[in-house]
């Protein structure tokens, strides 16, 4: 049976049978309706819950990097070529741009643009189960069994709304996880998954095109029925909000007519040698995609890549997994700068925790938030920049620790978004979008 969306009042996508897939698709113009309408007019149910003015941020989008599994900061951007070789791993520490700071021999292309980026290497928390550290590390939040928290991206998506008729949070290829969703903020503020890989010769945004069966001229018979529906009720009850809700239902329209925004998923529309530059496979073609969306108007993009839960054979992984993304990262820190957008632009790769100090016997390191690292670029954040220290085994860390309250409100900073802001959960329980968080002023530029 249909429910209705606790955060709004509004009967919710998820109660209705369908999936955050639909909300752009134009067959469901008819019975239920123009899905992207409805969000439309969930998000304008809730725009008198704002009570903080927004200031104008430094970064006016976001492109997140999620690293699956739980990636090793010892192989990766915290090597520990002292430590004994139990602890440091097989691979060897070379030197960036940067005086004194070295990454792993497998990162040599990012060790070219060190100038440009900021290493975090004293990311800590205190959850080991994946879900856990997840849930904190797209949140903001630990997880708790009373209420969901949103992801960051939803809570862009519910702060700023949408732009140039463009979904505000778009993930790439799918759902990285459940907590990439909007949670107690309400199915509208959810993110659009695209559905397909950009890396495959087929790919295809799914929703951005009509149905089998209509073509233009059946699409345009829908709007005008939809259009005379609404002049109807605007003879019963001529309001200012049902006015308002029209405006919804053409921006819904206006997508799905918009060139534009089908060009902005055209990734087939990029040279040759840039998407070579990337890399042809799914770290490369996912990250050039995800500036693609961000220059056209996206506000948040999330896109996974890998996987790094590397309990065995860890050399062989990271062999496997980190040469694309070093190509693909160093392509877009180069390709947003030379496009003059980096400054405008934050990149945060993040994973849910780090590794073990130590191998064990299977030749691979487990779980261990403690410390790892984060790597952040762009909109507003300091370029050549190395924030904290672990220490000598990368067990623990040494200096300037830190938290995940902290990345998140200097995240929101960043964009313009004030964390402490309360934002109204089921039964009118105001929740501040961070709870106690600090900007930490010596990442931003």
């Amino acid at each position: 049976m249909a429910g209705s969306d606790p955060a709004t009042g509004c009967r919710s996508f998820r109660s209705a049978g369908l999936g955050r897939r639909e909300f752009l698709h134009v067959g469901s113009l008819t019975g239920l309706g123009l899905s992207l309408g409805g969000l439309f007019r969930m998000q304008a149910a809730r725009a008198d819950a704002k009570s903080f003015a927004h200031f104008e941020g430094t970064a006016k989008s976001v492109i997140h990097v999620w690293l699956p599994g739980g990636w090793a900061q010892q192989e990766t951007f915290d090597p520990k070529p002292l430590s004994p070789l139990e602890y440091r791993g097989d691979f060897k520490a070379i030197d960036t741009k940067l005086t004194g700071v070295q990454f792993s021999e497998k990162l040599p292309k990012t060790a070219g643009i060190a100038d440009k980026i900021t290493v975090i290497r004293s990311m800590t928390h205190g959850e080991a189960a994946h879900e856990r550290g997840t849930h904190n590390m797209f949140t903001g939040y630990r997880p708790s069994p009373a209420l969901t928290y949103p992801s960051f991206g939803s809570v862009v998506s519910h702060e700023l709304g949408p732009r140039a008729n463009l979904p505000p949070y778009v993930c790439i290829p799918n759902l990285p996880a459940p907590d990439a969703q909007a949670g107690y903020l309400g199915s509208a503020f959810g993110p659009f998954a695209i559905g397909s890989d950009p890396a495959n010769d087929n790919f295809t945004v799914r929703d951005l095109s009509l149905p089998g069966g209509v073509d233009a001229a059946r699409f345009a018979t829908r709007q005008r029925l939809r259009e005379a529906v609404g002049r109807h009720f605007q003879r019963l009850e001529d309001t200012a909000a049902i006015t308002a809700l029209d405006s919804f239902y053409e921006r819904a329209y206006a997508l799905v007519n918009s060139a534009e925004a089908r060009a902005a998923f055209d990734i087939k529309a990029e040279s040759d040698k840039l998407r070579d530059a990337y890399g042809r496979n799914q770290a490369g073609q996912r990250m050039l995609l995800a500036r693609r969306l961000v220059e056209a108007g996206v506000r948040f993009v999330t896109l996974s890549y890998g996987g790094w839960d590397m309990h065995q054979r860890l050399r062989d992984g990271i062999n496997r997994t980190l040469p694309p993304f070093d190509q693909a990262f160093t392509a877009l820190i180069n390709d947003l700068d030379n496009r003059g957008l980096l400054d405008s632009t934050l990149v945060m790769v993040s994973s849910e925790f780090g590794r073990t100090p130590r191998i064990n016997k299977d030749a691979g390191r487990d779980h261990w938030p403690k410390v790892f690292s984060v790597v952040l670029a762009g909109g507003g954040i300091k370029r050549g920049f190395v924030h904290g220290a672990s220490d000598a085994i990368a067990a623990e860390p040494q200096e300037s620790p830190l938290s995940v309250e902290d990345l998140a409100t200097t995240i929101y900073h960043c964009l313009g978004i004030v964390a402490e802001k309360e934002l109204m959960a089921p039964g009118n329980r105001p929740i501040e979008i961070v709870d106690g968080g600090t900007v930490r002023k010596d990442l931003l530029a």
